[in-house]
């Protein structure tokens, strides 16, 4: 570790007690050897540009009411004078490779590596990179290039389309460095920079449930815990029926239906089996947390409890992906946004599209109130259908034996993403699996709101999680194409997505972090993509782009009349305007200059990050099997006794946070095994 890093690190300290939070919720970066593979050559190269994304900043550069609030301000003042050089290029690049698409750390890891060498440096970074020195001319590598000069290159790179690998990589860069130095605390939940934007966690542990056993503690078996001795005398604990096969290394499980998946689907799937008097197993790959295990720590929460570590993204960059991996699955990580299905929805999804299961008065009453790797399917007597016999599983390093789950009847519940990709792998061929996915796309306006000019209190991460939700709806549309929502954003997020113009601009950004307020833009989009090989495929429609327009604009004008000082967009260039003293007539041409960019992968000069929190379709209901994946009540097409329960079988997009409408869906889709089984079990006994 450098003296520079150690002094950043140094610049907190004190003690504490027992921290808040489960181990995997805090941070514990504390290893001395990395497992990245990048050589020191590239973690000089990193250091470099991540010195260029966040230089020091002079005093002079800044406006009057900057400067004057850095001076009464020592954390800020110290914030504007550190440097991104000041922390660990190890640390950085650990969690690049460990967290980040491989696709993309690859491309990182080529670019960092060309910065190594002078030709490199040329043929990425152009002439800058040429130093005049005694009436000759020479080349410098990357990390001999000034801070002035790299600055300039970066820039360069956010605005290059036809330098992909540039731009892909500075994008990564940026987001992974600016992330990683705002979640980052050190053993005691502290980190200088909180304190410089005004950010405070609550890291106080929560004493009154501290010895409380949890909710599903007599039921879970968690095989991070586990060896294959220990494993199979705990699920003979917990009542299974347990055998072994030791040719095949596998234990071998009898139940009435496995659950895959404890989400939104899954979760309500399982609790219905279960009352309906069924000895259920459900299989989650995520870990189980409980509200005193929750650390508020933005990183490793994000990492921890989202699909991919946050961080997965659409193939052409311009989408990420918002899932949860974790028990309870989009449930637990859901913005406590619950809405009905609208009416209108259920209306076409019945009477248009012929789907049984949403023209029963069961539907809307229900408004009211490890990894899987394969199913186990086999041929039936008449060798048209086969039939699900089961799934079996892979546990963790600890566990060398597989798991096969005996059922008579399998419920898949991975989400939209995972759903896909299970089916496909156990072989389903059905040419609806994995398309047809809907995202609802997300964009996302701002605007800063200064304590002395407005009659807003406080600061923009506390309180409510979402405080308000607005319809756009189109002449003659009964469902809103376009919802308005305000969020909340930690540092983290805030700073891997605000446009870097300079890294003077983007400190002056973060010191406005907790009065800066944000409304995103949700679509009910036409459009589909693709879930296919791990890999996912999206394109908005020209309708699609439309709407997002129009709410972005929409979203713009409610910030201004809100009374914001100052308004933008996250497109690359750092589009904004000055709304002190202008009249309705500049908005407007200002609004005109709005638009839904493209990705990062694209040949536009500007870019955005798009986000998607809400995914469905890919495994969609139809009355027919060219119509969809499975049939109206969720059961596969191709193959008997396989039931799909999650947001995978909704037949479009719904245009509003769609948790209710998953649950109420599995509702009436585990309600219909049930009965089928009680039925069986019936004509069995008769």
């Amino acid at each position: 570790m450098n003296a520079e890093s150690r002094e950043w690190r140094d610049m907190v300290g004190g003690t504490r007690g027992k921290k808040r939070g489960h181990p995997l919720l805090r941070w514990s970066m504390k290893q001395e050897s990395f497992s990245h593979g990048f050589s020191q050559s590239d973690l000089q190269a990193l250091s470099a540009i991540c010195e260029a994304i966040m230089p020091p900043v002079q005093l002079q550069s800044l406006d009057l009411e900057m400067k004057l609030k850095v001076l009464r301000n020592d954390a800020l003042l110290s914030f504007f004078k550190s440097s991104g050089s000041h922390v660990r290029p190890d640390e950085v690049a650990e969690v690049m490779a460990t967290k980040a698409m491989p696709i993309t750390v690859t491309v990182v890891r080529i670019v960092l590596r060309l910065l190594t060498f002078r030709l490199g440096t040329l043929l990425l970074c152009g002439f800058v990179c040429l130093d005049k020195k005694n009436r000759s001319l020479r080349l410098l590598k990357f990390t001999d290039i000034s801070l002035e000069k790299r600055e300039k290159v970066l820039q360069k790179w956010n605005m290059q389309w036809y330098n992909p690998l540039a731009r892909i990589a500075f994008m990564m860069i940026k987001a992974i460095f600016l992330f990683y130095y705002f979640t980052w605390t050190n053993e005691n939940t502290e980190n200088p920079a909180w304190d410089a934007i005004g950010y405070t966690v609550d890291t106080t542990e929560n004493k009154d449930t501290e010895h409380k056993e949890r909710p599903l503690e007599k039921g879970i078996i968690e095989p991070t815990k586990e060896d294959d001795v220990t494993l199979k005398q705990r699920m003979i604990n917990k009542g299974l029926k347990v055998s072994e096969d030791k040719e095949a290394n596998t234990f071998k499980i009898e139940c009435d239906a496995v659950v895959v998946g404890s989400g939104c689907g899954g979760g309500v799937a399982a609790a219905n089996l279960a009352k309906s008097g069924l000895k259920v197993i459900v299989l989650e790959k995520g870990n189980y947390f409980v509200p005193k295990d929750y650390s508020t720590l933005e990183g490793p929460s994000m990492f921890e409890m989202f699909e991919a570590n946050g961080l997965l993204m659409t193939h052409d960059g311009r989408f990420r992906f918002m899932a949860g991996s974790t028990l309870g699955g989009g449930s637990v990580i859901n913005w406590a946004a619950s809405l009905k299905t609208p009416d209108a929805i259920i209306e076409e999804w019945s009477k248009e599209r012929g789907i049984a299961i949403f023209n029963r008065d069961e539907y809307t009453a229900a408004m009211e109130s490890c990894k899987a790797e394969k199913l186990i399917l086999t041929d039936t007597d008449s060798g048209k259908r086969k039939k699900c016999l089961g799934v079996t599983a892979s546990l963790t390093n600890e566990i060398t034996k597989k798991i096969q789950i005996n059922a008579k009847v399998t419920v898949i519940a991975c989400g939209s993403l995972m759903t896909p990709e299970l089916l496909s792998s156990s072989g389903l061929k059905n040419p609806n699996i994995g398309r047809n996915l809907h995202i609802h796309p997300i964009l996302m306006a701002w605007g800063y709101f200064p304590e002395k000019n407005s009659d807003f209190n406080g600061s923009a991460h506390e309180g409510e999680i979402m405080t308000s939700l607005h319809y756009v709806f189109e002449i003659d549309s009964k469902t809103p194409n376009i919802t308005l929502e305000t969020p909340a954003l930690g540092p983290g997020t805030f700073a891997a997505l605000i446009p870097w113009i300079s890294g003077s601009d983007m400190k002056n950004r973060l010191a406005k972090y907790t009065r800066t307020s944000h409304i995103f833009v949700m679509v009910r989009d036409e459009g589909v993509g693709e879930v296919k090989g791990g890999i996912v495929k999206y394109k908005l429609t020209s309708g699609d782009e439309r709407n997002l327009t129009i709410g972005l604009r929409q979203a713009l004008r409610i910030l201004v009349a809100a009374g914001a000082e100052e308004v933008g967009t996250y497109r690359s260039d750092g589009q904004r305007l000055k709304c002190d003293g202008i009249e309705e007539e500049d908005l407007e041409v200002f609004l005109r200059e709005v638009d839904a960019p493209r990705g990062v992968v694209s040949t536009s000069r500007f870019w955005t990050h798009s986000f998607t929190a809400h995914q469905m379709g890919c495994c969609r209901m139809g009355k027919t099997e060219e119509e969809g994946a499975v049939d109206g009540y969720g059961e596969s097409w191709e193959v008997g006794d396989l039931f799909v329960c999650d947001a995978s079988v909704l037949p479009t997009a719904i245009g509003v946070n769609p948790m209710v409408t998953i649950q109420s869906t599995a509702y009436c889709i585990s309600k219909r095994i049930a009965e089928l089984m009680k039925t069986r079990k019936k004509k069995k006994r008769d």
